[in-house]
């Protein structure tokens, strides 16, 4: 059977400090999980190890480095080392999504240490530099890549190892990819930087589609409004503002996909005050205006039905 994590159906505290310990087995070189959501380490974290990541239900916002953008079932990521990242699904108390999610783990230095002995290991140098600012794959690979990982969970030993090897062969060789944070984005990654900026991620998540103002949240994190702005930027690669704009944009894009609200009514929902300052910054982020992304996503439903 698959390693499954516990089910946990209390409250999730969402305050943790977030380096993430990672252990892998002695009979194994790497780590394949399927995660319930949520569960205790669903927070903003980062760890030294590698991570491919398949989101296989839900949809959600994803925050990797200073990307902050937005995932569905299929959504296929590799996190380098020492990336903060985090994918948050909107839940109800006592919501369990079970199994949204399969992580692989890997220390890049048993590949690297490997390649003496098997010097085609050389070849996946350049994708673990790449990985270090996340990777986002789509088309095919997004679809093998998912199958792998699947697969990885029925078979054990040799035969799950194989597959590894066929997954970073798949991910290391292809274009169908976006890279994520910037090359710049260098965050401050000791425990008490990362849970202040969990608790105010956290915070922003909950409660965007309010009338939320920068002194409200620096307060809550215990600083003044111009040094809570330099550590929020510093730390998430963002303005408060940007990231604000961006929660707030891309649950508007859900609305106008996935229901028939008018756009003046989903404007106050997301938390704008009035519907110009809403087309101007949905134009601004996503060059089109709400309504033509309203009539494009009819569109695509219509081609794929």
């Amino acid at each position: 059977m698959p390693f499954r994590r516990r089910k946990n159906t209390a409250a999730i505290p969402r305050t943790a400090p977030a380096f993430e310990h990672i252990v892998t087995e002695a009979s194994e070189s790497f780590l394949w999980r399927l995660d319930d959501y949520p569960w205790e380490r669903n927070v903003w974290n980062f760890h030294p190890e590698y991570e491919i990541h398949l989101l296989r239900k839900s949809s959600g916002v994803v925050l990797v480095g200073d990307h902050i953008g937005e995932f569905g079932p299929g959504y296929l990521t590799i996190i380098g080392g020492g990336l903060p990242h985090d994918w948050v699904t909107a839940v109800q108390p006592g919501e369990l999504i079970e199994g949204r999610d399969i992580v692989l783990q890997f220390d890049p230095e048993r590949l690297r240490g490997s390649s003496g002995l098997l010097p085609e290991l050389r070849e996946l140098e350049p994708f673990l530099e790449r990985s270090l600012r996340g990777m986002v794959f789509h088309g095919q690979t997004a679809l093998d890549g998912a199958e792998l990982m699947e697969r990885m969970g029925e078979v054990h030993g040799l035969a799950r190892f194989r597959m590894f090897l066929e997954l970073l062969d798949l991910l290391a060789t292809t274009d169908e990819y976006q890279l994520l944070s910037s090359p710049d984005f260098s965050p401050l990654l000791d425990a008490e930087s990362l849970d202040i900026i969990q608790r105010s991620l956290t915070y922003l998540f909950q409660h965007f589609a309010e009338d939320l103002k920068l002194p409200d949240v620096a307060a809550l994190a215990g600083m003044s409004e111009s040094t809570f702005s330099r550590f929020f930027q510093k730390n998430t690669g963002n303005s408060f503002s940007d990231h604000l704009a961006k929660l707030r944009l891309w649950q508007a894009c859900k609305l106008l996909a996935d229901t028939e609200i008018p756009i003046t009514e989903i404007c106050f929902q997301v938390g704008y005050m009035n519907i110009s300052n809403f087309n101007r910054a949905f134009l601004r982020k996503h060059k089109i205006t709400p309504s033509s992304y309203r009539k494009l996503s009819r569109q695509r439903l219509t081609l794929r039905a």
